[in-house]
């Protein structure tokens, strides 16, 4: 069984418009009464939504829920990211989610590059220790590293920075993950490394995500969900046992929480939390 412990969270995305931030808060409010951890709020590519991240999260901390407001930073916007630690640091947040964050492809030559180990770093000068700090890990690799060992070794690097555990992310391959964890041990790693979980929901969209950040969707997977085409029904019931099975698999194998992707829906998360019954494995 997992961990008494085991910690359960989800992420949630700023929406563009006021009819997606009344959707939203419908969803939080389904959401929120299943009791997870805490709910993470994306910054956006370049920090272009922050000022939705921030709204977001002020409000439904204001409501009575947990928050981790993702934060990223180029190393230009220091002064801004100072500011936001002060108003979360007031508002009673205790969680922020440091990554460095999507750059432009110009800016990946160039050798002033601010990493998430740089951003952990100046949010511990910043704050000390008053944010638990989660950071990202790739299990299947970061779609820019140049290797496994590589991609160890970075993230060895943010968590020596100050991260107190990392949550991972998604992918649909189990052993991906336990290797990952197993690799981080040997050398010297050893905190709390959750794994990401994206519900199934729209084939065409999980490839697109899947294509972009490097997630790998298995050959039997992407035949069987084609195979669906039109019905929606059947890949939602058919995602919903899949992604229920890795769960189980994780949490069995010693995975210290899940850290549900929603993209802004309710049902995909509620149906794999009772599948689960996670509200029951604290």
């Amino acid at each position: 069984m997992a961990d008494p412990a085991a910690n359960f969270s989800v992420e949630f995305f700023p929406p563009r418009t006021a009819e997606g931030r009344t959707r939203l808060d419908r969803v939080h409010a389904e959401l929120a009464a299943l009791g997870p951890d805490f709910f993470s709020v994306t910054y956006g590519a370049g920090g272009s939504s922050k000022e939705g991240t921030r709204g977001i999260v002020l409000d439904y901390r204001a409501a009575g829920s947990e928050l981790a407001p993702h934060i990223s930073s180029t190393g230009r916007d220091l002064d801004v990211v100072r500011e936001l630690l002060r108003v979360y640091r007031d508002a009673g947040i205790r969680r922020i989610v440091a990554l460095r964050g999507d750059l432009r492809p110009a800016h990946l030559k160039t050798a002033n590059v601010f990493y998430a180990r740089d951003l952990v770093e100046f949010i511990r000068r910043e704050s000390g220790d008053h944010f638990h700090i989660e950071v990202a890990c790739y299990p299947e690799i970061h779609p820019e590293s140049p290797g496994y060992a590589m991609e160890i070794e970075y993230f060895r690097r943010k968590v020596a920075a100050g991260a107190n555990s990392a949550i991972s992310q998604y992918f649909f391959n189990a052993d991906s993950y336990f290797r990952f964890v197993e690799a981080c041990l040997g050398v010297g790693v050893d905190l709390p490394i959750v794994p990401g979980i994206m519900p199934i929901t729209n084939f065409a969209r999980l490839s697109a995500f899947s294509e972009k950040c490097g997630a790998e969707i298995p050959a039997w997977l992407a035949r069987r969900l084609t195979d669906f085409g039109d019905d929606q029904v059947g890949l939602r019931e058919f995602g919903d046992e899949v992604v229920s099975e890795l769960c189980e698999r994780l949490l069995v194998g010693g995975a210290p929480g899940l850290h549900f992707y929603s993209l802004n829906l309710a049902g995909p998360v509620r149906r794999i939390w009772e599948n689960l019954d996670l509200s029951q494995r604290r």
